[in-house]
């Protein structure tokens, strides 16, 4: 029997490890800063989808459809009137913050899909900010990275 056995020793597994680690780390910062685009895109998604719903919503129905955005409780609601429950309650992240711009917080999709105000409001993350534009006639909006 031979004492020679081929293998590693405790520094070269040391060393393999610590490397692994170095690695892991730093693709662990990566990842962060994309999980904060992902959680944009998601919002933006459904918001757009909630909206599109709301205003074909309104047109189907023929009825107006409201839209209201509370800043403080993180969340937007869409129903036919007040006092009824809304039919889209949407919580969203804290890492996003709406302001007002030319028009509130707040406006109606009429029975023919236009809205009842025109202009823009803000959102704010932690990185970037976005405008939301709702134009004049047919109740057409975008989001522009500002």
């Amino acid at each position: 029997m031979s004492q020679n056995q081929k293998g590693f020793t405790l520094i070269e597994s040391l060393i393999v490890l610590s490397v692994f680690m170095i690695i892991s780390s730093i693709t662990v910062f990566y990842l962060k800063p994309q999980h904060l685009v992902i959680e944009d895109e998601a919002f933006f998604t459904q918001l757009q989808a909630d909206l599109l719903y709301a205003q074909q919503y309104a047109i189907s129905h023929q009825h107006e459809v409201s839209v209201v955005f509370v800043q403080n409780e993180y969340r937007y609601y869409i129903f036919l009137q007040y006092g009824l429950p809304p039919f889209i309650e949407r919580n969203y992240s804290t890492n996003f913050n709406l302001r007002e711009g030319t028009i509130p917080l707040y406006f109606k999709f009429l029975s023919d899909g236009n809205v009842n105000k025109f202009g823009s409001f803000f959102i704010y993350t932690k990185k970037k900010s976005y405008r939301l534009t709702f134009l004049i006639g047919r109740g057409r909006f975008y989001v522009t990275e500002q």
